[in-house]
């Protein structure tokens, strides 16, 4: 946790001190600018100072982005060398533009706050209010004269005489340097302090909400990992590994399943109820996510363990309701499907609850959907009781099962991929094997929905009845 939180700070100096060469990079230019026009006569600055001062000033500009050329600007100490660069280019400016660089002294603990540290902005304002007290020292000898600063109109240049004519002035009972600091440089130091304050607690704040934001991430992760060990696990409770049972050629069966989320609501199952029966189970639970997977596995095991060779599909059902409905805080439903069908006979016998009508291919036709009766959702009422039907398969007949997330999948024009045009591409695909059906559905689903997202889980699931199987082969 410590080490994450650090080495989120490390990065976000390392972007702060690319910004802050950045930000000096652009006062080195503006300072080049201000060097020209003071060459052509638009200010009245002394030259030679200028000529002197301006390419130290903007020397320290630029140095900083030769240490991260060099260095890096990842380095610990490396925010410490920038801001002193910057102080002590506004510093060298400031000493024959004392009070025209005022604004100027602000830009450091602005610049400061980017790093995120209330310590280093403290340290930043002692170190601009000494180079400050400097400046404006050095300013009063060298610097441009200022009548008010000096109460003089008469302009005097050049050290030595600055030195004499505030010597003068002290003996005559006004003290230049104990007045400059009184009235100039205390002012613009409590103006300095107040831009700390409001900078402080601008670092302080930023500071605290980058350790909730690591915070946060850190537990996206852990939740992200585990949905992604839940996905896992998902997968792993549903048939997957196909062929499905190599040995037996009775019957051909595929099944898919794309979760809308990490997790999904829908499930599919088939398992050999004894030798003779194959169960196919097509569902879908209400809501998305970690909660409709939970129950998922719930009602995939209670359907599954309660649908035996010699039960009926409706007492199965009414049972599996009856559980489902005593453990259902969060009022969730499920929408079911099963069918099992008697690979020695041919009878298929299902029963549905409020699921999606099957499509059915004879041998040699398409795929027309099936109109049986659906009865009332899983766990959506107490004392329900439902009907199973039957009906004759012959071998080269299929069956293809799926859930709603197919029919109602949406395009970028918000249109639903519907019946009718799952009608089309089963019909279209009918002589194909289960595996064949499913890719060819899953590609045109794909090419209709295009880059919209996906809103529900969409699975699927074909079984073929290639051959019945013997009564001998059944006592084996």
């Amino acid at each position: 946790m410590a080490d994450s939180t650090q080495n989120l700070f490390r990065d976000n100096e390392k972007h702060a001190n690319n910004y802050a060469a950045y930000c000096l990079r652009c006062a080195a230019v503006l300072s080049a600018l201000m060097w020209i026009l003071n060459i052509l006569g638009f200010f009245i600055v002394d030259k030679v100072m200028m000529n002197i001062i301006m390419p130290v000033g903007i020397l320290f500009f630029l140095l900083p982005t030769l240490f991260i050329r060099i260095l890096g600007a990842e380095r610990k100490f490396q925010k410490y060398l920038i801001m002193l660069c910057f102080i002590l280019g506004i510093g060298c400016m400031a000493g024959i533009l004392t009070l025209q660089m005022i604004l100027a002294w602000a830009c450091p603990l602005v610049l400061s706050c980017h790093c995120y540290s209330p310590r280093f902005t403290r340290y930043t304002l002692v170190a601009v209010i000494l180079c400050m007290l400097c400046s404006f020292y050095i300013g009063l000898f060298y610097g441009v004269w200022d009548a008010n600063m000096m109460r003089s109109s008469e302009v005097i240049n050049g050290a030595a005489l600055r030195a004499e004519y505030i010597r003068e002035q002290a003996a005559a009972g006004d003290n230049i340097i104990l007045r400059t600091f009184n009235f100039y440089y205390m002012p613009r130091v409590v103006i300095l302090v107040v831009a700390y304050l409001i900078s402080a607690t601008l670092s302080k704040r930023t500071h605290g909400l980058l350790k909730r934001q690591d915070k946060v991430n850190r537990e996206k992760e852990r939740i992200s990992t585990e949905l992604s060990v839940a996905t896992q696990i998902q997968a792993d409770m549903l048939p997957s590994i196909f062929p499905a049972f190599p040995e037996r050629s009775e019957f051909d069966i595929y099944a898919t399943m794309n979760p809308a989320k990490e997790v999904g609501g829908d499930f599919y199952d088939f398992f050999m109820v004894d030798q003779r029966h194959l169960a196919i189970v097509m569902a879908d639970v209400s809501g998305k996510g970690v909660p409709a997977a939970l129950f998922m596995v719930i009602g995939k095991t209670l359907i599954k363990d309660h649908t035996k060779p010699d039960r009926d599909l409706g007492e199965v059902f009414t049972e599996v309701n009856k559980l489902l409905c005593e453990s259902n805080s969060e009022n969730l439903f499920i929408t079911a499907f099963e069918g099992v069908l008697d690979l020695v006979t041919g009878e298929f016998r299902y029963v549905n609850a409020g699921h999606e009508i099957p499509y059915i291919c004879k041998k040699g036709g398409v795929y027309e959907p099936h109109k049986i009766p659906a009865a009332f959702v899983l766990a959506g009422m107490e004392e329900m009781h439902y009907t199973s039907g039957t009906m004759q398969l012959e071998p080269g007949d299929k069956v293809f099962q799926y859930t709603d997330g197919v029919t109602e999948a949406t395009n970028k024009d918000n249109e639903l991929y519907g019946m009718k045009r799952l009608t089309g591409i089963l019909g279209e695909n009918s002589a194909k094997s289960p595996a064949e059906l499913l890719f060819a559905v899953k590609e045109d689903l794909n090419h209709f929905v295009g880059e919209a997202p996906q809103f529900d889980d969409i699975t699927m699931l074909c079984v073929e009845y290639r051959a019945a199987m013997t009564e001998s082969e059944d006592i084996k």
